[in-house]
């Protein structure tokens, strides 16, 4: 199996990876490699983002490595809160934070149309390769269920009555922006690797 480098230091990210390759890949965390330095995240797109992660594991210590990065795009607040989700209301602000400042700046606005995004940036082989996963959803007036992490609690994907936390990681996981965004980049590698080792 395939051994390779996800390039997060959040343990909620690395989990969730691990459960959709779950087979497939062999998933190295940072500390897995002794990385344990922040890097930094300064792009302005969350494009950017990821690239620069992937890039920085892969030029250091050599491995093959992956990114990615995530925002939640809310259609009223022009694509806000994007590639500042994580620090939405501030740089040492908590999930809590965030929420409350998005059901504040949301409460009077009837357009509750949002999205989540995922980039992957993959550097394998001295390539660099970028894929992405997009889930439409709206975002709700007060926070359901206790699963999941980030923003999962206000947003409930199109067609389904429950949000992300209600949903469980198990369905969660079949649907996610993340799972499509890491589904592409497995069957990418996964072609690759019958290309190169027919058999």
């Amino acid at each position: 199996m395939k051994k390779i480098v996800f390039a997060t230091n959040n343990r909620h990210k690395l989990e969730e990876i691990r459960k959709i390759t779950k087979g497939t890949l062999e998933i190295l965390s940072l500390s897995d490699i002794g990385c344990h330095e922040e890097i930094e995240e300064t792009g302005s797109t969350l494009d950017e983002n990821a690239i620069i992660k992937a890039t920085y594991v892969h030029e250091r210590y050599g491995y093959d490595c992956f990114a990615d990065d995530t925002g939640l795009e809310v259609e009223a607040l022009g694509g806000a809160p994007g590639v500042y989700s994580a620090r939405y209301a501030g740089e040492a602000c908590q999930a809590e934070d965030n929420m409350r400042k998005l059901l504040a700046e949301m409460e009077h606005n009837e357009n509750r149309k949002a999205q989540f995004r995922t980039v992957i940036a993959l550097c394998c082989n001295g390539e660099q390769h970028l894929f992405e996963g997009v889930i439409r959803g709206t975002i709700t007036r007060v926070k359901r269920g206790s699963d999941g992490f980030g923003y999962d609690p206000v947003f409930m994907p199109e067609g389904y009555d429950r949000t992300f936390a209600e949903l469980g990681d198990e369905a969660k996981n079949q649907i996610s922006h993340r799972s499509l965004a890491t589904g592409k980049m497995v069957q990418y590698l996964l072609d690759r690797f019958q290309t190169v080792n027919p058999r």
